[in-house]
């Protein structure tokens, strides 16, 4: 019944090329416009509110729509390669045994507390994502702590809903994200990380609302694990391994893998801080620390590059679905209608009376998500027209950069078009379908606080 239950959902990649079909349909259907743009001092091309023309309507043809994927692989081809190597990485981790030894010693810790992991691990996580915006590091927490939530008796949902809920509220609430909050206030031409204080006492609200989401979740499939199929999971206990009387004991060699490991994931993250590293560079760098760690934990070179192979296959398909959720931006962007659905989506927003402005820009944002979802570049082509559209409304900038950040971030978790969130999905073994089932409550009451934070912000002049 499972089985005939789960064939009746198209395939990722089915709902994908639906979408990459209407797209095309769009472009005959939809006045193909553009909006003139500038480059600023640091190269970005920002737009212009205020310029939006109509030009020679350029619709997709039958060619346009099969190149759409090969070009949508081919323009996230950087994405696509780090995630691919992501997976070897992790595999020759395991193959050393050092995320066995990790887990076997935290899942004695939290033995007989085993659902406070849920916050001990979801607000640091939160808390960086804040400070640092770099969302895409939950392709590296999950892989790591998706042993132990499982040893711990949880499931599949439990281990990503903490990494997945954690980040994209600190991302959704940024402090002083430098990619989301930078770029909207020098765009809103806003003191850099001004309105703090709002957004982080929003951030302890929000996450608080998550924690307890995962937790409710957490503590129901340990008293009855047979929930976890609902989700297209096999249940926890199944998945888990009873937590065991005695840790294993570390060689000499795992030992130095160890902090070989550690060291190189500090560098890691100090690189994505001072240096602005993205997958390129990164996809290097797991190459090496996967090679690395697995020579001084005693592997073969062939036992390395079999387990490089291994994680390559698992996580192939959340790699290949950024292609292809790519490409439905592509049909839009050579159809030459996606500022038309843009100037289309300003429109809207100035259609509700000034007091629901906000929650109408909250609305837009998350929309356009869908179709743009880099928070930057978002930024830079909403940000100049929901900037003016403040000014027409009586809202501050402050609160239209606060409606982008929750309109733009929530939905990160939500549509098949980002990818980072695809590929956290294809590590922890989950269905989307079956991920939005699980998580639409908690972006519902999500959007539900954000327009009430954006209302609020409005009436102290935020």
């Amino acid at each position: 019944m499972t089985e005939e239950k789960r064939s009746k959902v198209p395939h990722i990649y089915v709902i994908l090329l639906m979408m990459i079909g209407l797209a095309a349909v769009l472009t005959h259907i939809i006045p193909a416009g553009e909006y003139a743009r500038v480059t600023d001092d640091s190269g970005a091309e920002i737009l212009q509110d205020g310029t939006y023309s109509q030009i020679s309507s350029s619709p997709a043809s039958f060619f346009d729509f099969m190149f759409a994927v090969p070009d949508g692989l081919i323009d996230t081809a950087d994405i696509v390669i780090g995630i691919i190597i992501i997976g070897g990485m992790f595999a020759v981790i395991e193959k050393a045994g050092l995320i066995e030894l990790a887990v076997s010693r935290l899942a004695h810790v939290f033995e007989d507390k085993g659902l406070w992991i849920i916050p001990t691990l979801m607000v640091p996580f939160a808390l960086f994502t804040a400070f640092t915006d770099q969302i895409e590091l939950a392709l590296v927490y999950l892989p790591a702590i998706l042993p132990l939530i499982l040893r711990l008796g949880f499931d599949r949902i439990t281990a990503t809903g903490i990494v997945l809920v954690s980040t994209v509220v600190g991302f959704g609430l940024g402090l002083t994200s430098p990619a989301n909050v930078g770029t909207a206030q020098r765009i809103a031409q806003l003191p850099l990380y001004s309105g703090i204080g709002y957004r982080a006492l929003l951030l302890a609200i929000f996450l608080f609302v998550g924690i307890v989401f995962v937790w409710r979740h957490a503590s129901r499939v340990r008293f009855n694990p047979d929930i976890s199929s609902k989700y297209g999971t096999a249940n926890a206990m199944t998945e888990s391994t009873a937590v065991s009387l005695t840790i294993p004991k570390a060689s000499r060699r795992q030992i130095a893998a160890s902090i070989v490991l550690l060291v190189a994931f500090a560098f890691l993250i100090y690189s994505l801080l001072a240096f602005g590293w993205f997958f390129r560079e990164l996809a290097g760098l797991y190459l090496i620390i996967g090679a690395v760690v697995g020579l001084v934990a005693g592997l073969r070179p062939s036992e390395i590059a079999e387990s490089f192979n291994e994680g390559f296959q698992k996580i192939l398909l959340g790699a290949l679905v950024v292609g292809f959720a790519r490409g439905v931006a592509v049909v839009l962007e050579d159809g030459s209608i996606m500022d038309t659905i843009i100037f289309g989506a300003a429109q809207l927003a100035q259609m509700v009376p000034d007091s629901l402005t906000a929650v109408m820009m909250l609305v837009v944002q998350a929309g356009l998500n869908f179709l743009i979802p880099s928070g930057s570049g978002q930024a830079m082509v909403t940000m100049p027209i929901m900037s003016g559209l403040a000014d027409l409304s009586g809202v501050s900038r402050q609160t239209a950069v606060l409606a982008f950040l929750m309109g733009d971030g929530f939905s990160n978790i939500f549509y098949p078009t980002s990818g980072y969130f695809m590929a956290v999905l294809a590590i922890s073994g989950l269905r989307w379908e079956k991920w939005i089932r699980y998580i639409w409550p908690l972006i519902a009451i999500w959007y539900g606080l954000g327009a009430v934070a954006v209302i609020l912000a409005g009436l102290f002049n935020y």
